[in-house]
């Protein structure tokens, strides 16, 4: 099931601020017909911090209702308050979500025992598939591998999305985990090396804009066909490194307006690029044939 390219939906709103639930489900749909394995909305991706718990388990059910069954639907129900997030998980899980990603507790920055038993927790309580979400750029703690694998243990927690940057770690895991964890890329830029290495894909934020270009690669990488799969990577590197020039989701969301798949909306903190990297943007967008 947790093999392939999962989209890290963005969150689209009005230009009053609301949920955008049309522009939503014909992203979703967009997303279906394009052959994506699955999708996780209300991640980093789907402005997290910013909605609230109503409009997290809204996008949730919106997702789930116009999959139908086609795709799994991982939802994004993570805290750094161990039982918010299993009450997320839980009212999730009773939508008919397939799974949940659940991201290291940020800003109280538990050690590896306190990661560990938050896990574990969600896992135990909640009665879901579990992502584990190790990115320390952003929730400053790493996930170390040895608590990881202690966490594979459990056999609700199937999978972890890998951001932490450090290949080393990386492969580490990778060479020293049970064939039931997959090991997904949790940053566009690595999917390659991270699929070559032995992962299994992609949580994608570039996949919101060009799905198919995602998926092909991903299937070409995971077919063996590397050459075929580099060449791709390369293209569609200036997307990778363009969608990260600011803080995600800004540049994708951007790029998203860009090619009149929704409103350039975001909720403060988060702010609109400025004309600089717009440009640089652009510029990307037409080099990949896309309409600005």
């Amino acid at each position: 099931m947790f093999k392939g390219v999962f989209t890290a939906l963005v969150t689209p709103f009005t230009r009053d601020g609301a949920l955008d639930e049309p522009a939503l489900r014909r992203i979703v749909e967009d997303q279906i017909e394009s052959g994506i394995a699955g999708l996780v909305p209300v991640g980093t991706t789907g402005e997290s911090p910013t909605v609230t718990h109503a409009e997290n388990i809204r996008v949730v059910e919106i997702v789930v209702e116009q999959a139908n069954g086609r795709v799994p639907v991982i939802a994004g129900t993570g805290s750094n308050a161990t039982a918010e997030a299993i009450d997320m998980t839980l009212r999730a899980k009773q939508i008919g979500a397939t799974a949940s990603l659940q991201v290291t507790p940020y800003y109280n920055k538990p050690n590896q025992e306190g990661l560990y038993r938050h896990f574990s927790s969600i896992a135990e309580t909640a009665d879901l598939p579990i992502i584990v979400y190790n990115i320390p750029g952003r929730s400053a703690r790493n996930i170390e591998n040895d608590t990881m694998l202690r966490l594979a243990a459990h056999p609700n927690i199937v999978a972890v999305k890998e951001a932490s940057g450090d290949l080393a770690q990386v492969m580490d895991l990778i060479a020293r985990k049970p064939d039931e964890l997959a090991v997904l890329s949790g940053d566009d830029n690595l999917a390659l090396a991270i699929c070559c290495l032995g992962g299994d894909g992609v949580v994608s934020v570039a996949s919101n804009l060009l799905p198919s270009e995602i998926v092909k690669m991903i299937d070409a990488i995971l077919d063996g066909r590397l050459i075929e799969a580099r060449a791709m990577h390369y293209r569609l590197l200036p997307l990778f490194k363009s969608v990260f020039l600011d803080t995600n989701p800004i540049p994708i969301k951007y790029a998203m307006y860009a090619a009149s798949r929704l409103q350039e909306v975001y909720r403060l903190p988060l702010v609109p690029l400025d004309d600089e990297k717009k440009a640089i943007v652009d510029a990307v967008l037409r080099d990949l044939k896309i309409t600005v």
